[in-house]
C-alpha cells in the first residue's frame, strides 16, 4: 500500500517539476523512509525534494564607482573660439577720426534677418516676440552692417568687427496688435472658416552706442 502511494506521488512530482531537477528514485525512498504511514512518507519526500532543489544564481555585484584617482572615460570636446582677424591698417587710421566726430553716431544693426538703422536713444519695434527675454533685460547687439557718423562710414564684410563698437539695448516690454479675423471660403461652397490672429512684438530701446577710440587697446 505504501509503495503504490509513493510511486503515485513520485509520478505527480515528476510531471510538475522541470527536467533540470533531479528527484531520488522510488527504491531509495522506500529503503530510507520507514513504511509506517502515508503521511510520514509524504513528509520525508517533501524534505528530500527541498534538499535537491537547485539554488538560483546570484546577480553579479554592481561595479564600484570610479575613484578620484581614475579619470572618467567620457571626454568633453573643447569649445575653442576661432582666431579673430587682424584689423586692417586703413581702419586703424580712420577709426579715431570716426570716434571723434561730433553729433553722435549711427549704426545699422542686424537682428533676426532684418537690419535697423538706429542711434542712441531710439526705440525699435521688432516684428516678432523675442523668446527668452523679459522687460528690463540688457542685450548687446554685436552684429552691425554699418557704423558711421556725418563724415565717415565703416562698412563690414559682411559685419563690422564687434571689437570696434559697443551697442546695448534694453527690453522695454511687449506689445500686441488688435485681434484680426480672416474669413476663408472656397468657390461654390457655403462653408466658411474664421481664422483669428493676434501678433505680439518686442520693443527695444538703444541705451548705449560707443565707438572704440584706440585700436591698440582692443587688440591687447
Amino acid at each position: 500500500m505504501s509503495r503504490a502511494l509513493l510511486r503515485s506521488v513520485l509520478e505527480l512530482r515528476a510531471t510538475t517539476r522541470p527536467s533540470s531537477v533531479l528527484l531520488p528514485s522510488s527504491r531509495t525512498l522506500a529503503a530510507a523512509a520507514p513504511a509506517t504511514s502515508p503521511a510520514a512518507a509524504a513528509r520525508f519526500l517533501h524534505q528530500t525534494t527541498q534538499q535537491v532543489e537547485p539554488t538560483q544564481p546570484q546577480p553579479p555585484p554592481p561595479p564600484p564607482p570610479p575613484s578620484a584617482s581614475q579619470p572618467s572615460t567620457t571626454t568633453i570636446p573643447s569649445q575653442t573660439q576661432p582666431p579673430q582677424q587682424p584689423i586692417p591698417a586703413s581702419v586703424r587710421t580712420l577709426l579715431p577720426l570716426l570716434a571723434a566726430q561730433p553729433g553722435g553716431h549711427y549704426i545699422t544693426v542686424y537682428i533676426q534677418g532684418q537690419s535697423y538703422l538706429v542711434t542712441e536713444g531710439d526705440s525699435v519695434r521688432l516684428p516678432f516676440k523675442m523668446p527668452g527675454v523679459a522687460p528690463g533685460d540688457v542685450l548687446r547687439l554685436n552684429r552691425a552692417v554699418a557704423l558711421g557718423s556725418r563724415d565717415f562710414t565703416l562698412k563690414g564684410s559682411p559685419y563690422v568687427d564687434e571689437r570696434l563698437f559697443e551697442c546695448r539695448a534694453v527690453v522695454t516690454g511687449t506689445e500686441s496688435e488688435p485681434m484680426r479675423v480672416k474669413i476663408k471660403k472656397k468657390q461654390r461652397c457655403r462653408k466658411t472658416k474664421h481664422v483669428y490672429s493676434k501678433h505680439k512684438y518686442t520693443i527695444l530701446r538703444i541705451s548705449e552706442l560707443k565707438v572704440c577710440k584706440d585700436v591698440a587697446e582692443v587688440e591687447a
